[in-house]
């Protein structure tokens, strides 16, 4: 395995939390432009209809790969800036 790759390991974890957190924070705010509740319902939510669930994981999951695809491919453009060298 590569040493930039090593390397590279800790600020990806660090970078994937943070889009975690980020991605968390943006599906909320989506979830309430979408005019529904203040919270998104959970799968075993016995007071929402399958749509309803399925609708809030159906927008979680996209949001959250949108946001860590963009935050990935940021990190390694950044190191590769810094290092000279791809990260992957």
């Amino acid at each position: 395995m590569k040493a930039s790759k090593i390397a590279y390991k800790p600020v990806g974890l660090v970078l994937g939390m943070l889009a975690g957190a980020a991605a968390g924070g943006l599906f909320k705010q989506a979830w309430k432009v979408a005019g529904h509740d203040e919270d998104a319902p959970d799968a075993t939510d016995e007071d929402r209809g399958w749509g309803e669930i399925l609708l809030a994981a159906t927008l979680q999951g996209a949001i959250f790969a949108v946001v860590k695809a963009a935050v990935d491919r940021g990190g390694a453009v950044a190191a590769r800036r810094l290092t000279g060298t791809w990260p992957g």
